[in-house]
């Protein structure tokens, strides 16, 4: 392939993650991950300033899913429907083709420290990201911060779900029958602290 073609991200992702399970994160190289995509090692540093953000390439993208749909919610939105607005939006962007490459990294990240390190990260961006656009729109830090917590905790447990499992259920769905899951919890909380009171 000439590196005029496109999706280049992509090449990079697919020889990525294919390497990685065959020798290992640590033994697999830049210029490796390059010549399997089909590129130069020049494309890839102008693409990615190293191996590890190639497999962390939709980051930004997903902090922008999660802050529009909270911002696009509507006006009279309530606390609830403010992150599911913003769960519905970022889980959205995971179609059931990328459930294969989920099963595939999955084992890479538990393999390396590296990775898990910088998957700590992208949780953090998403769980900042969530809570400053509730903030703008609830104007209250504590519950911003709360929600915020519980959201990004039902997008990774339904993620986990997602992966594991083969039905036709979407993405988004796993994801708010966790939501509601974690909310029915911390009423059940709730509830268990004003009967102590």
């Amino acid at each position: 392939m000439g590196r005029w073609e496109p999706d280049a991200q992509g090449r990079l992702l697919r020889a990525a993650l294919e390497l990685f399970s065959e020798h290992g994160y640590d033994a697999t190289t830049t210029a490796q991950i390059a010549e399997r995509a089909g590129l130069t090692k020049t494309t890839l540093f102008r693409l990615f300033p190293d191996k590890r953000e190639i497999v962390f390439q939709g980051q930004g993208r997903l902090v922008a899913l999660v802050t529009a749909g909270v911002e696009e919610a509507p006006v009279d939105a309530s606390a609830e429907e403010l992150v599911r607005a913003g769960l519905c939006s970022l889980s959205a962007a995971h179609t059931p083709d990328l459930r294969e490459t989920g099963r595939t990294l999955d084992p890479i990240l538990a393999s390396s420290e590296e990775l898990r390190e910088r998957a700590v990260f992208k949780r953090s961006a998403l769980t900042s990201a969530l809570e400053q656009a509730l903030m703008r729109r609830l104007g209250d830090a504590r519950q911003a911060g709360v929600l915020a917590d519980l959201g990004i905790r039902a997008y990774y447990a339904g993620y986990e779900i997602w992966v594991a499992v083969e039905d036709q259920r979407s993405f988004t769905d796993y994801v708010l029958d966790e939501l509601a899951a974690l909310q029915d919890a911390a009423r059940q909380l709730h509830t268990a602290g004003s009967r102590g009171a």
